[in-house]
């Protein structure tokens, strides 16, 4: 006897359910995963999550960075940077797509302050942050210094021991600010900033930002975007000391001026006071070198004038003298002339009753009206001539003309087709219709029949009549 064996009810799922436990399947085996790769396909859309594909040399699984987990992240993921993450697997269950949802993420191979540092660099440089013709002059005797600097530093306790030195008074303003942690590049920003809101009230002639030396995390303020781009946009010129010697920051490409210690920075504004000392201090004793030197030329010159200078009456005496001998002279040369112009005047007037222009006048006036009546009656013959060579020529042409010939009982004849001269009876058909120019109007003719002969046809028709 066989005895059925019962079947087991197949189970039958949806999509959504399908993917709804795969999700739940993932997401409780790899809570948290480490995972390596290559990042490809980066894009950043308007909700500001990160959205790219992580591969090897086999394999890619496609992975999303929410913006509230990336927005400490020191440096921006870009296409070909190998990377670790660290993440959980889950399940987009509208497309049953499987992804890494990132938490941390580090470059591989470099520090992430150092790969953000070289994007910064790289970002401000394109802008043109670094060059050369941005940056402004440095003054040459600077006496009002903002300092921006932690207030109890020692950066600031070693600026305020140089500055002592200077041979000048210093109007030193300080601009306390946090110098290390997540909030200080906002506060050396806001520092910055506020000093050049200030400027025309406070004058400042220059600007020393920086802080102590540490860690590349202590200092990373001073690469921060918001003080690079602070510093870049300041009207007053900015000396950038950050760290010690061999520290290096965004700060100090983008600054007017880079000390390698805030110590440097004070030491650079003393000596450049110093300088201008010893400078003023040189062209002092120039000027009084020179004026000492111009003082004994004119004590020279005066004693000089003095043996020379001789007594004021003598002299008007001497210059009264001169004058009436000159006036004497000049009344002398004076009659003279006028003696010879009017010697001159007397003769001219001889010469002129001899030649007695009048006369010259009258005889050019006859011989111009004589010319005058010559060339109208040469006119008036050249006109008579040409007037009968153009009788003459009219009346040849009319009698060439073809208009005289056909008033003498001639006649043309056209082919009325073509408007072309019947010259032969022969070029003529019977029933063609011609046109006859008489010496007066036109007759439209048909042709009845033509005859080469003319004497046959002039018999014809006296036999006809």
């Amino acid at each position: 006897m066989l005895v059925p064996i019962p079947q087991q009810e197949t189970v039958v799922f949806t999509v959504s359910d399908l993917n709804s436990r795969i999700k739940a399947l993932l997401e409780s085996n790899y809570r948290f995963v480490w995972v390596k790769g290559e990042i490809s396909n980066f894009r950043i859309p308007a909700s500001g999550h990160y959205y790219f594909t992580l591969k090897d040399e086999q394999s890619q699984i496609r992975g999303v960075f929410f913006r509230t987990q990336h927005r400490h992240m020191r440096f921006i993921p870009e296409d070909g940077l190998q990377v670790i993450c660290q993440g959980r697997i889950s399940v987009y269950e509208p497309r049953g797509e499987y992804q890494l949802i990132v938490e941390i993420m580090e470059p591989q191979g470099r520090g992430a302050l150092q790969l953000a540092f070289e994007q910064l660099k790289k970002k401000l440089e394109g802008e043109g942050l670094f060059d050369a013709a941005q940056k402004l002059k440095l003054p040459l005797c600077p006496q009002s210094i903002a300092i921006v600097t932690s207030p109890t530093g020692a950066a600031i306790r070693d600026i305020m021991k140089i500055f002592q030195r200077s041979p000048y008074p210093l109007t030193i303003t300080l601009l306390p600010v946090r110098v290390q942690g997540e909030e200080a590049g906002r506060e050396i920003a806001a520092a910055i900033e506020s000093a050049n809101v200030l400027l025309p009230q406070f004058q400042w002639e220059l600007m020393i930002v920086g802080r102590g030396g540490g860690s590349i995390e202590d200092l990373w303020p001073f690469n921060e975007e918001n003080v690079a781009r602070a510093i870049a946009a300041s009207r007053i010129p900015v000396i950038s000391a950050v760290g010690h010697e061999i520290d290096f920051t965004i700060s100090d490409l983008v600054a007017d001026l880079r000390a390698p210690t805030p110590t440097a920075a004070a030491e650079w504004v003393v000596s450049r006071l110093e300088g201008l000392q010893r400078e003023l201090a040189k062209h002092r004793d120039q000027m009084l070198k020179t004026i000492v030197h111009r003082i004994d030329y004119q004590r020279q010159r005066l004693l000089f004038l003095d043996k020379r200078l001789v007594d004021p009456k003598r002299r008007l005496q001497d210059l009264r003298l001169l004058v009436d001998d000159r006036l004497e002279r000049l009344q002398l040369a004076f009659a003279r002339r006028v003696e010879r112009l009017r010697t001159h005047h007397t003769h001219l007037s001889k010469r002129l009753l001899l030649v007695q222009p009048i006369k010259t006048i009258q005889q050019y006036q006859s011989s111009l009206n004589q010319l005058c009546r010559d060339l109208t009656l040469s006119y008036q013959r050249r006109l008579e001539n040409l007037r009968f060579l153009l009788q003459e020529h009219a009346s040849r042409l009319e009698s060439l003309s073809p208009l005289a010939v056909l008033a003498r009982g001639y006649s043309i004849c056209y082919r009325l087709s073509g408007k072309t001269i019947i010259r032969k009876a022969s070029d003529a058909r019977p029933g063609e219709e011609v046109l006859i120019q008489l010496s007066q109007g036109l007759l439209e003719c048909t042709v009845n029949k033509s005859v080469e002969d003319e004497s046959v046809f002039l018999s014809t028709k006296t036999h006809e009549d």
